[in-house]
């Protein structure tokens, strides 16, 4: 019997349409098939064996857990995952990996004997619809097929299989330079079978995909491997056939182990995307950052007035949130949500950062395009009316709306860049009435959100809480790092939001009672906080503390180099969805900024 691991035991594959996470002990225990928000066939990630996973590696007695390889990684610069057991017997390696798509999405795990003569065992147990329906598994033409509704799985290997307890096995014996591969491809029920799989084939050319897309990475600093492992992880991440950018691959991993704080992120936060192109921006990837910037486009199409703050990777708006009341949870971390409420809310901030990128994307001179111009102005005209309202900000709180200081200063980071856009002469638009209006903003964001007492700026107005997303105050240009608000507000939240590690929370959080956010329970520290703080601290000239910081930071990715949303430091533990696109663009800003400043240790 397996039990999912921990969350920093998985590793990502994936096909820039969706992905796979595999355990230490060769297990893959969720994949959503053809889309990152598509039903999973395997969901034991949250639920048991019963619920779905394929187990690939050295066989083991009854009842007893499966060893964990004794080492892994990713082959290069590449999202191709190598195993290996050393047993008894001898060592085997298992190679993992999801080809770029071409055809039927496939799953490739080639079993290589590297010494000795080692028994393997492969179990795939497939469960549709979250783990809810169980396929009828038949052979055709020798190819054994899982089939339920609209959903056919076909499973192609030399070895011979058989089915027993509602489940495929194989049992094998590979020798020293041998090779065996399985593969399942997903294919709709209703069309011809997808064409046999050629495994090694597949792997040169995922090999090659990688390398070339690797090489157009044009930062070469002392942080090199950290930065291109998360940018290879961020383009796993994108949706390939539309640009748009999951959150994470993964629903209702948990913010606090046994706690109800899990949601579903596999869709496109216009926020997490926007960060996300300027990321890709800086180290080279233009072409990435012309198909967000083209999704953009379509998903808000003609009607920026009611701007959601994500949508679906295709650029669909309805995201209805439901609970899978027959999944236990992972560690029994109920609900499992799938669809995420809160594409309906109004967090004022989305405005900023959308904005921001595509200024960041005329000013590293990607061509322009006229309506994405277009697009800002409208999206200033609605901030116009707007800006002064209360919304659920930036950490979508589920408890009433507030003026939060971080959305207000996001309206400004709008209209200031659509100022400067006006100014550059690209286009037209009222410019003396939007420089008051970014005037205006500014001098009530100071008025209504600062604390003189305390010399720090607050959550939201009139609060006595703080909030890390503050520290983007330097950083957006609101005002200058020298300045002693800012100052003031990076020391207080450092002291106030700080754990024993050194990391941050996101605001003070409850426990059992319902604090800012709605939501009852604790959470981890917020890892993109964190980072924001060692760039905030390289900002004010505190540069070894800011590369220490960053550094402990980067001690925390898992042996991979993934990381999840959230680091628990009570269980020393990641907790949170897997990996996490917020965790792994503010590694690679904080990165560039502390290359830039020479702040780095060697």
């Amino acid at each position: 019997m397996h039990v999912a691991g921990r969350i920093e035991d998985y590793a990502l594959i994936g096909d820039m349409q969706t992905a796979a996470l595999v355990c230490r002990d060769g297990t893959a225990d969720w994949l959503c098939l053809p889309r990152f928000d598509s039903h999973s066939i395997f969901a034991g990630l949250l639920g048991t064996d019963e619920h779905g996973f394929w187990r690939l590696g050295p066989a083991h007695k009854e009842g007893t857990e499966p060893p964990a390889a004794d080492r892994r990684r990713y082959q290069g610069d590449s999202l191709v995952l190598e195993s290996e057991w050393d047993t008894p017997r001898g060592t085997v390696r298992v190679i993992d990996f999801m080809p770029p798509r071409d055809g039927a999405p496939q799953l490739i795990r080639i079993v290589e004997g590297v010494s000795g003569r080692v028994p393997m065992r492969s179990a795939l147990k497939m469960r549709f619809s979250y783990g809810w329906v169980t396929p009828w598994v038949h052979k055709i033409d020798g190819r054994t097929v899982a089939v339920a509704g609209p959903d056919s799985v076909w499973l192609d290997t030399p070895i011979e299989t058989r089915g027993e307890d509602l489940t495929t096995f194989s049992d094998f014996t590979v020798s020293p330079g041998e090779r065996i591969a399985f593969t399942i491809s997903w294919q709709p029920s209703h069309k011809e079978p997808p064409q046999l799989p050629e495994p090694e084939a597949s792997l040169e050319a995922t090999e090659d995909f990688w390398r070339e897309w690797v090489e157009q990475c044009t930062y070469h600093g002392p942080y090199r491997d950290a930065v291109v492992r998360s940018l290879i992880t961020l383009k796993a991440l994108t949706y390939g056939p539309t640009g748009g950018i999951v959150a994470a691959p993964t629903t209702s991993l948990p913010e606090d182990i046994g706690g109800s704080r899990n949601w579903d992120y596999r869709f496109t936060w216009l926020r997490d995307a926007a960060i996300t192109l300027s990321s890709l921006l800086r180290t080279g990837y233009r072409d990435e950052a012309r198909a967000w910037r083209e999704w953009l486009l379509r998903a808000v199409a003609g009607d920026p007035e009611n701007l959601q703050i994500m949508y679906g990777i295709a650029g669909e708006r309805e995201l209805g949130e439901t609970e899978l009341h027959w999944l236990p949870g992972y560690e029994n971390s109920r609900p499992v949500r799938v669809g995420n409420g809160a594409a309906g809310q109004l967090q004022l901030d989305v405005y900023g950062e959308v904005t921001e990128a595509l200024h960041l994307a005329h000013m590293t001179g990607l061509a322009r395009n006229d309506y994405a111009s277009l697009l800002q102005l409208k999206l200033i005209k609605y901030l116009e009316d707007h800006w002064n309202e209360p919304d659920e900000g930036i950490w979508e709180v589920r408890g009433p709306r507030r003026h939060f200081v971080h959305s207000k200063v996001m309206a400004w980071v709008a209209v200031d860049r659509t100022v400067k856009l006006i100014e550059s002469g690209e286009v037209d638009g009222p410019l003396e009435r939007w420089r008051e209006l970014r005037d205006e903003i500014h001098r009530t964001v100071c008025e209504k959100g600062y604390d003189k007492e305390r010399n720090t700026f607050t959550q939201y107005y009139g609060s006595k809480e703080l909030d890390a997303s503050l520290l983007l105050i330097p950083q957006m240009g609101f005002l200058p790092p020298d300045d002693k608000r800012v100052i003031g507000t990076i020391e207080a939240i450092q002291r106030e939001l700080g754990t024993e590690d050194g990391f941050l929370l996101r605001y003070p959080t409850q426990g059992d009672e319902k604090g800012v956010d709605g939501l009852e329970g604790d959470e981890g520290a917020f890892l993109a906080c964190s980072f924001w703080l060692a760039d905030d601290l390289a900002m004010i000239g505190r540069v070894d503390e800011a590369r220490k910081l960053f550094e402990k930071l980067l001690s925390l990715r898992n042996d991979l180099g993934l990381l999840a949303e959230e680091w628990d430091p009570r269980l020393q533990r990641q907790v949170g969805n897997f990996p996490q696109a917020f965790s792994h663009v503010p590694l690679i800003d904080t990165a560039l900024r502390l290359t830039a400043s020479g702040a780095y240790g060697g």
